[in-house]
């Protein structure tokens, strides 16, 4: 199906004349530099054909044959490859110039071009290959036009006084498109296009997910026997034809490529995602539309405003074309999230529905998570969540590289779906907030978005709803006991003022929200010296205070619960964030106050 999808795609792209997609058998590759010939062969230059107009140079892309997969192997590429390969020379560490008698990539590029153009009558052809037949390695540090920096560099021919590169001419194309005919693979059904025809028997390497190997990984590959069956090799374990292989690699390397607007890193998990409309402007607004759902800029003034105005319009069931004409509820988006596995790629997720239905989910998302006062000036991306999940030290930012293996894609996909939040998060929330103290707005918000899920979907009616702000009804004894531990961290600081080196929540949060019953009959006596100082200095305050512990107090069973399960825990993170939340705000008011008397 994922196969499938892209392979509709990449034929949708090429319809567009999408800039960037290649033609079967060919591939946009980095060239650097490009030799030029004369027609006997001999060298009159070698031109930079990269693009300098920035502080640092770029390789131009160029619509070339389509490269050989390579690992260990030595497979050359029709008229362009690299210089080991073109001249037979490479940087190996110490940058020293390989002899030719081990320059074996140079000698098998220069057979692969006897070989397949022995019999064409080109100038141009003929000219390359007198080029070889006099070209050694030894001329690249004799001759002035070579220099070191080319080391490593791909390059392409160019017969001097044409403005076509040698593969570019016509005689290239038909020699290349005899060599894509000539297929050693047999004939099977292919298991997405549904034709008989030849099979791909090695796939093409997948490039730009995030922390997989630079040459690139492949989606379907069989390189053990434990892998296979039925005695069947390779690619023949899953029988896809040649041109299916090289479409659905094709628009997956296109989607990845860097600076690509379709693709996003989420923790281990790099997400692609595209969409299927009536044109493509129509496809390129659906694709646009679901980025600022799922990554909000929060920088972008004028993107948080659209996520806000798209946000409204799903809440209220009206039509998202009343954004923009091109938006059309009914475009169908796909979402795929890869992740790497050494040589391989790993889906993580895969999903796919109408641009309606994602937005639908995504604005259910943003409520599960909404808080009262509104914490942040933009919806939080996936990202700044899931940087919720690692460890906050104090000095240092938090470390993409410590958010846990596969949390990542099980979140994005339940937040795609509507479905229940990692059964994983809400533990792991509590954990972080008991070892490092920081009961952050995003963390309390992830706990609600998780409790609020699950009780909706689990239908409890008769279950009193996660509040958005401080619920003084609220008679769940995990909220109360969040409540109360604010509150009595509130008579501490109150009392002692700059004195403290560190707040009961520094002490005591972890327990206090996992076994309440050893905890807090200690605080709540400490409490006693702390108010009983406070009615010496601030009466008024104190009568407030003790009013409010009462007031919580009376609300929770005559005895401290012994323990509190995970939901528990959660639901006391919240509680404690709204009695910090209302204190606060009543703060702010008053000095408000007394700054107008």
């Amino acid at each position: 199906m994922i196969l499938s999808a892209l392979n509709n795609y990449y034929h949708r792209l090429i319809e567009y004349k999408e800039v960037g997609i290649a033609r079967f058998g060919f591939s946009q590759e980095k060239i650097s530099y490009a030799v030029i010939l004369a027609e006997d062969g001999s060298l009159v230059d070698v031109r930079d054909i990269r693009d300098t107009s920035g502080k640092k140079p770029i390789a131009t892309i160029l619509n070339v044959p389509q490269p050989p997969k390579r690992s260990s192997n030595i497979a050359p590429c029709f008229l362009w490859d690299k210089s080991s390969y073109v001249l037979g020379v490479d940087s190996a560490g110490d940058a020293k110039i390989r002899k030719p008698t081990s320059s074996k990539p140079h000698q098998a590029f220069k057979a692969l071009h006897r070989e397949l153009l022995k019999t064409c009558d080109s100038p141009a052809f003929k000219a390359l290959l007198q080029f070889f037949d006099w070209w050694t390695p030894e001329v690249f540090n004799e001759s002035p036009l070579f220099s070191k920096t080319m080391l490593g560099a791909n390059f392409v021919f160019r017969l001097d006084g044409e403005m076509q590169y040698l593969h570019e001419c016509h005689e290239a194309q038909l020699v290349h498109q005899s060599r894509l005919r000539k297929s050693d693979s047999s004939s099977a059904l292919c298991l997405v296009t549904g034709e008989r025809t030849p099979i791909a028997r090695i796939h093409p390497s997948i490039k730009g997910v995030y922390g997989a190997q630079s040459s690139g990984a492949s989606i379907v590959s069989f390189n053990q026997e434990a892998f296979t069956s039925y005695g069947k090799s390779q690619g023949r374990n899953a029988p896809i034809s040649a041109q299916a292989v090289f479409t659905y690699t094709t628009v997956l390397n296109h989607l990845l490529r860097k600076g690509s607007r379709q693709r996003l890193k989420l923790g281990d998990t790099t997400v692609v995602f595209w969409a299927e409309a009536s044109s493509a402007g129509q496809a390129k607004a659906a694709a646009g539309l679901f980025t600022t759902l799922l990554d909000p800029s929060a920088t972008d003034a004028s993107e948080a405003d659209k996520l806000r105005s798209v946000l409204e319009v799903v809440a209220k069931g009206r039509p998202l074309k009343e954004l923009d004409p091109e938006l059309e509820d009914d475009s169908k988006l796909y979402v795929l999230g890869l992740a790497p596995n050494v040589t391989r790629l790993s889906v993580r997720f895969w999903e796919q529905g109408s641009l309606h239905s994602f937005a639908e989910s995504l604005a259910q998302h943003y409520h599960d998570l909404a808080l009262q006062p509104l914490p942040w000036k933009i919806e939080p991306s996936v990202w700044r969540l899931l940087l919720q999940t690692v460890p906050h030290r104090e000095g240092s930012q938090p470390k993409a590289n410590d958010i846990p293996p596969h949390l990542a894609g099980e979140m994005t996909r339940a937040i795609l779906t509507g479905r229940r939040y990692p059964s994983n998060l809400l533990s792991n929330l509590i954990m972080r907030m008991r070892a490092d103290g920081a009961i952050s707005s995003l963390r309390v918000a992830l706990c609600k978005a998780v409790l609020s899920r699950a009780m909706r979907l689990a239908n409890k009616p008769k279950k009193k709803e996660i509040p958005m702000s401080l619920d003084t009804d609220n008679t769940e004894p995990g909220y109360l006991l969040g409540r109360l531990f604010a509150a009595l961290e509130s008579v501490q600081q109150l009392a002692l003022g700059d004195k403290v080196n560190a707040t009961i929540r520094d002490r005591y949060y972890g327990s206090a929200s996992a076994t309440p019953a050893i905890v807090f009959p200690v605080l709540v006596r400490n409490a006693q010296h702390h108010l009983s100082r406070l009615r010496k200095d601030k009466r008024g305050m104190a009568v407030n205070l003790e009013k409010l512990l009462n007031e919580i107090v009376d609300k929770l069973p005559t005895s401290f619960p012994k323990s509190l399960r995970i939901e528990s825990q959660g639901r006391f993170a919240i509680g404690y964030y709204h009695q910090n939340k209302a204190r606060f705000s009543v703060q702010e008011r008053n000095l408000k106050e007394g700054e107008a008397q």
